[in-house]
């Protein structure tokens, strides 16, 4: 048999076995046996020098043809067993089931957090409330005893719209707000939206707080720490640690900053040669700022000396990154969904 005809013969039997094949498994075998290095085809052509040199020509463009019709073959084989795939796809298709659902997203970690703060403290009898984001002088300063010259306004990066109107610098002018249309006694939780002029690693020019108030007769500093220490546990757990340290803020007095105990570490503040990083150490954490409300404030409000009360604030995202372990301010406001999905 010559080389011609065996390359004839070769196409005739690739393409009965081609039919044979339903599986790109099965196309890859017969591929490899046919057009693999040590396949039939270059076992043919390995004949190709015991041959005249003036017939080699004519059996190398055989060759070539036939190689060229091979590939052919094996695309169109490709191409038939994918739309046979296709078709029984369709078969199985069921236009009755119902469709995939789409992610249709989940609660902000921020809101979950203010969400389940303003929980805790309407368990205990506080009422929310809100008021205007765009504030002016006295409400957001002057009220609140920073007059004009006090040197508290310049801790607070305040953007000005006008001399007297301003983006409110934090929810304690919603605690006037409050004790200007309603008498003792009140307790008032406050989420909402502040603006300062900060934009780095851990600050941004937007941020939530939650500013709370209580006032009545005969309210202490007692009251203050049992209400904060519960909600602290009720975030955090029941083992959490808290500690009150001596502060300031020109609208209370006495002031105080709470510390809870590092939940990342436990309080144990880390090992000597690696100290956690969330409380560098130490195994406290600052949570809020709170204290007494100041005479002056009350006596903005025309309240009577009869009366007591305490005011407190807390940064929402600062809880959040304590709760939820979150290591970077900025994935906030990035509208990550990979980010946001994990507190679906």
């Amino acid at each position: 048999m010559d080389l011609v005809t065996a390359l004839e013969n070769l196409l005739v039997e690739l393409e009965a076995g081609l039919q044979k094949a339903f599986s790109p498994e099965d196309m890859e075998v017969l591929r490899v046996d046919v057009l693999g290095r040590k396949g039939r085809l270059a076992q043919i052509m390995s004949r190709l020098p015991s041959l005249a040199p003036a017939d080699r020509p004519a059996v190398g463009q055989a060759a070539n043809s036939v190689k060229e019709r091979c590939n052919a073959f094996f695309k169109a084989r490709r191409s038939a067993l994918l739309l046979q795939s296709e078709a029984a796809a369709l078969q199985r298709f069921d236009p009755s089931l119902p469709a995939r659902a789409p992610w249709r997203g989940s609660l902000h970690p921020t809101t979950l957090v203010t969400e389940e703060v303003c929980g805790i403290f309407t368990e205990m009898g506080f009422e929310v409330a809100s008021g205007p984001e765009v504030e002016n002088d006295y409400y957001n300063f002057e009220a609140l005893n920073m007059p004009p010259d006090h040197p508290a306004r310049d801790m607070q990066d305040t953007l000005y719209i006008s001399d007297k109107v301003l983006l409110r610098t934090h929810t304690s002018p919603v605690q006037v707000r409050s004790m200007l249309t309603r008498t003792p006694p009140l307790a008032v939780i406050v989420p909402g939206k502040v603006y300062r002029r900060d934009s780095d690693l851990t600050h941004t020019p937007m941020f939530h707080q939650i500013e709370g108030l209580m006032v009545g007769e005969s309210v202490t500093m007692a009251h203050l720490r049992g209400t904060l220490t519960a909600f602290v546990r009720g975030v955090f757990g029941a083992g959490t640690e808290v500690r009150f340290r001596p502060s300031f803020f020109p609208f209370t007095e006495p002031s105080a900053e709470v510390d809870i105990s590092c939940c990342m570490c436990g309080g144990r503040g880390g090992h000597k040669d690696e100290p956690c990083r969330v409380c560098n150490g130490t195994g406290w954490v600052e949570i809020l700022g709170c204290g007494m409300i100041d005479p002056e404030v009350f006596a903005a409000v025309k309240y009577s000396d009869a009366v007591s009360g305490f005011a407190f604030g807390l940064g929402v995202e600062r809880v959040a990154m304590l709760k939820y372990g979150i290591g970077d301010l900025r994935m906030f406001f990035e509208n990550d969904a990979r980010f946001l999905r994990q507190f679906a």
